[in-house]
């Protein structure tokens, strides 16, 4: 910008030192003004260093070790933002033109699970041993689907809340057994560095058989999540947040 209107001025054949003026703020700081030949005044905004785009990375342990580095923005106070549970940014302060800069995003990588889709058995068993973490529910749930003898799922004693299925009790014999309602699970839903919160599901079975869970807590999980998160962070920045170098926001 200042080469902009130093080259105005030169081609108007006017000394560029006759345009420019000084404002001393009441703060202390200073401003520079422009004036054009029609008495026009125009600030001129400092060049503000600030990164094209931010860092991107896929784990809370890269998050912090770019912290612990120190490699830039080493006198700057900077922000942990907990956005949601599967992203954090690294900000820093306002810019002199009212923008803040993003210097890295952390964004976990969580399996793929629709929670309110109709899978066969087979697909159930293989998501829950594979997307989420062993609870004892979760083993009762696959003890049922695995063991289901009947493609039906009984209508009869479905009261909403639990239904009726014929399971396999031994190498001859086979039960009716309800099936578990509701049950508490753990799926991998955040950065694996923390713990992964439980909450309550719903769980209903259609013929063939097929299985199905629904989220059951309201959305409670997420801010578990994140109260996770932010307690990993502490810890691991213990240091930088006690010199007041890294405020964490969730």
């Amino acid at each position: 910008m200042i080469k902009e209107a130093i080259k105005y001025l030169k081609e108007l054949g006017i000394r560029p030192d006759e345009r420019f003026v000084d404002i001393v703020d009441g703060d202390g700081s200073e401003r520079h003004f422009v004036v054009n030949e029609e008495g026009q005044a125009r600030e001129i905004l400092p060049i503000i260093n600030r990164s094209e785009r931010a860092l991107e990375v896929n784990t809370l342990t890269g998050l912090v070790d770019y912290i612990k580095a120190n490699l830039e923005r080493q006198k700057q106070t900077l922000f942990l933002q907990v956005d949601d549970e599967r992203t954090v940014y690294l900000k820093g302060t306002l810019d002199a033109d009212g923008g803040r800069e993003t210097l890295v995003v952390a964004n976990s990588i969580v399996p793929s699970f629709r929670y309110d889709h109709y899978y066969t058995a087979e697909e159930m068993i293989i998501a829950f041993q594979s997307k989420f973490k062993k609870t004892e529910d979760r083993e009762l749930l696959l003890k049922v689907i695995g063991n289901v003898k009947e493609e039906n799922v009984r209508k009869t004693g479905d009261n909403g809340v639990s239904q009726a299925v014929t399971i396999k009790t031994g190498i001859a014999s086979a039960d009716d057994v309800l099936v578990p309602n509701p049950v508490t699970l753990a799926p991998y839903r955040t950065f694996l560095e923390v713990e992964q919160p439980a909450s309550d599901f719903i769980f209903r079975m259609q013929d063939g058989p097929r299985g199905a869970i629904f989220e059951a807590d309201g959305g409670v999980w997420r801010n578990a999540a994140i109260s996770n998160v932010r307690e990993y962070l502490k810890d691991e920045l213990a240091e930088e947040i006690e010199s007041k170098r890294i405020t964490i926001i969730a």
